[in-house]
């Protein structure tokens, strides 16, 4: 079984912000592929989906903690199915990578995403994969800069909002991704 963990923050008010990215990408894999309906599980922190991307049994997860205590679920989670690292991947925004772009990471470092961090640290390693999802900086995105901290809360934009969704489209329609 393959474990795909989106990152992101629980609640309606962080629904469509850019911090989300992870839990929205978990969404259109979850609608997209017909897998099972979300499930609270309170033992492992967070909501579970089980599916199938092609002939792969998949587990999707999104953290209930918090973006910032995201390793505290995922440890749980990975310890509960006995899972190596080489039978996860986590998809989380990206601020350094450009909105509607995405990149994918075996090994690398946290780049200051508290979420990933987080994970590192209940881990002990970076070793796992990653499909980051670019969001962009305030700059590029909003002509000026604000704090970083401000900027990944606030919503998607409707041009980025298409850019996601196309970015979606081309990355997650198909079960390609997870090899």
């Amino acid at each position: 079984m393959l474990l795909i963990i989106g990152l992101g923050n629980i609640g309606k008010k962080y629904e469509r912000t850019r911090h989300n990215a992870g839990f929205l990408a978990l969404d259109y894999i979850h609608h997209t592929h017909q897998c099972d309906a979300w499930t609270e599980e309170k033992n492992l922190s967070g909501f579970v989906s089980k599916g199938t991307l092609g002939t792969q049994k998949v587990l999707l997860f999104k953290p209930a903690t918090l973006m910032n205590n995201s390793g505290l679920a995922v440890a749980k989670i990975i310890h509960y199915y006995k899972l190596t690292l080489n039978k996860i991947i986590v998809i989380h925004d990206d601020m350094d990578i450009p909105s509607g772009k995405v990149k994918l990471t075996l090994s690398s470092r946290a780049a200051g995403n508290n979420g990933v961090q987080s994970i590192i640290d209940h881990l002990r390693t970076q070793d796992f994969k990653r499909i980051r999802i670019g969001i962009g900086r305030p700059s590029d995105t909003l002509g000026y800069c604000e704090p970083s901290h401000n900027y990944v809360l606030e919503n998607f934009t409707p041009p980025e909002e298409e850019l996601l969704q196309a970015l979606f489209e081309k990355t997650f329609s198909t079960p390609t991704f997870i090899e």
